[in-house]
């Protein structure tokens, strides 16, 4: 009796072994990739449970979530010969589990590598003033590049982003005196509009007045009226030379005979 206890103690034992090492569980978003005996399985296992033959099969674990990916900070030279140093973020995953281990060592390693090498090449086909206003191109550009050659391996890269373009001290200097002198050159140019288009208005009063004479009197009322509500103790009063003509003395300026100067008569 002795016997058939302890015999069955250790089958028990074994069978709870078995169990614990053939029952795995895979969450919803992994797959399991079974190699039994060295040979690849054809069908990803999971989600949910699953049963593999311990020391038979072996499992690696795949995530199927999208992963984000920092692209170290990368020296380029740009299409007009400036240094900058430029850093991205990548994100990806993984649509074929099977080749992500098949296909490639480390997938890790091998799109981070080659998403530093795109950015590299890419940037320096590139002036820097495109580099700053064509960022949206210039991601795009770098997420089919990496999307095509990390395709073989499973992997789709949904997005690239360059996060910080590092410009030198001298460039950035360079960068703010020739903006300063964009801005000026606008004001400048807004405000030579501004006296074009006040000249236009002041030829076209000119017209008017020439045309209309009563306009120039409507005119000489208002500014009367502007005067008027002046705090100024100092007024200087404006009025036409034909209308205060008429006080002023005649002259030979005006036509009339100088006056003989008084004197005895000749003898």
């Amino acid at each position: 009796m002795t016997v058939l206890a302890i015999v069955a103690g250790v089958v028990l034992f074994v069978v709870v072994l078995f169990l614990v090492g053939a029952l795995k569980v895979a969450r919803e978003y992994e797959r399991g990739i079974v190699f039994r005996l060295g040979r690849l399985l054809p069908e990803p296992k999971g989600p949910g449970l699953f049963i593999l033959i311990p020391i038979i099969d072996r499992m690696v674990r795949v995530d199927l979530r999208t992963i984000t990916l920092n692209i170290p900070p990368q020296e380029v030279i740009t299409k007009d010969n400036v240094p900058v140093r430029v850093n991205a973020v990548s994100y990806f995953r993984i649509i074929d589990p099977k080749a992500a281990i098949v296909q490639i060592e480390n997938y890790m390693v091998a799109t981070s590598q080659i998403a530093q090498t795109t950015l590299r090449s890419v940037l320096g086909q590139h002036s820097l003033d495109e580099l700053l206003s064509e960022r949206e191109k210039i991601n795009a550009i770098l997420q089919g590049i990496i999307d095509e050659q990390t395709a073989p391996w499973g992997i789709k890269v949904t997005i690239v982003e360059v996060k910080d373009v590092e410009i030198p001290q001298g460039m950035q200097r360079a960068m703010a005196r020739q903006a300063e002198a964009e801005r000026e050159r606008r004001a400048k140019v807004i405000a030579a509009e501004g006296e074009f288009q006040a000249a236009e208005r002041l030829k076209d009063a000119a017209v008017v007045i020439e045309s209309h004479p009563i306009a120039l009197q409507l005119r000489y009322l208002q500014t009367l009226l502007e005067l008027g509500s002046s705090p100024s103790t100092t007024i200087v009063f404006p009025a036409p030379i034909d209308v205060i003509s008429a006080f002023l003395p005649r002259g030979p300026a005006n036509g009339a005979a100088a006056p003989e100067p008084a004197g005895d008569a000749p003898a």
